[in-house]
């Protein structure tokens, strides 16, 4: 097994940060990978093991073994159900359906977006990390709804600065638990790893800045429908904030959503939807808006609250 390894001093700009957060920084990996590294004792500060929650500090010497993970490939493959929205020379737009997720990674087997395009014989930008190529923003597996793929360099450029700088709309439908009160509002609240488990998320105090605004547009018995728009786009956002305020997505029963309501409404997932995406095309720079409508699973599913 090859193994590699680097041995540097901290660098003043990682003073005080997370080992995982400051590895992910410092040698490109993804956060799940720098934990995996930590946890397996590969990072030593001035000869000490180090814990991937632990802290860097000013003037130590830091020494980071680990053996590197082959990346996973894209392989195509035919989702039939994968709607394209939108096609031309810069980008494509696609529908994408629960199950499917955004790019390869490691440990997930099921469909991809990118293996999706690539079975359909669409190419996208070779921007990016291999396994990633063209993706400039990500849904969950078990979201559905639109997606923009960069096809061409000057796209992949344009839309990720887009993303960065807030420039693009993003518009979701979800279906929560309970009524929020108020009907309308504003949850501005740091997210970040969940320090009890490595697949979720939370409120944290050092975790990055997200604003997520809400109204309601339907009100039931013991749900709502509502009409989210992210300001920001961290991982898993719309869950954590409705959850945190104890109002989950109905089918959630990762942020605590309660599985006997999954069950009378047929729900398999969360009840999320990307709704509308508008932003500036790349090439001509006009602004571009494109609408979703709910997959079966989740119209079902609302009209059992409503009836």
């Amino acid at each position: 097994m090859t193994v590699e390894s680097r041995s540097l001093p901290v660098p003043d700009g990682l003073v005080g940060e997370r080992v995982d957060a400051a590895l992910a920084k410092l040698l490109g990996f993804s956060r799940t990978f720098a934990a995996e590294v930590t946890e397996g004792g590969g990072v030593q500060l001035d000869g000490v093991v180090l814990g991937k929650s632990d802290r860097l500090t000013t003037g130590g010497w830091l020494e980071v073994t680990w053996a590197p993970k082959s990346e996973p490939a894209i392989v195509p493959v035919v989702v039939e159900n994968l709607g394209i929205v939108y096609d031309d020379d810069d980008i494509i737009v696609v529908d994408k359906p629960p199950g499917v997720a955004a790019h390869p990674s490691i440990g997930w087997t099921g469909p991809t977006v990118l293996g999706a395009l690539a079975g359909a014989g669409f190419r996208v930008a070779t921007s990016g990390a291999a396994e990633r190529a063209g993706i400039v923003h990500r849904l969950d597996v078990g979201t559905s709804g639109l997606m923009v793929v960069a096809k061409s360099e000057r796209a992949y450029t344009a839309l990720k600065r887009a993303f960065h700088d807030r420039e693009v709309d993003k518009i979701y439908h979800a279906v929560v638990q309970g009524r929020p009160d108020p009907l309308a509002g504003t949850i501005d609240a740091a997210i970040g790893r969940h320090p009890g488990s490595s697949w979720k998320f939370a409120i944290t105090a050092d975790g990055k800045p997200s604003v997520t605004h809400y109204e309601t547009l339907e009100a039931f018995s013991s749900a709502a429908l509502l009409e989210i728009e992210l300001e920001t786009g961290r991982t898993h956002q719309i869950r954590v904030h409705m959850a945190a305020q104890h109002h989950p997505c109905v089918g959630d029963t990762m942020y605590g959503a309660d599985p006997t309501i999954s069950a009378k409404l047929g729900l398999t997932r969360q009840w999320l939807h990307a709704r509308r995406l508008s932003f500036a095309h790349p090439a001509s720079r006009d602004r571009v808006t494109f609408t979703s409508e709910y997959p079966v699973d989740l119209q079902h599913a609302l009209e059992v609250l409503r009836s």
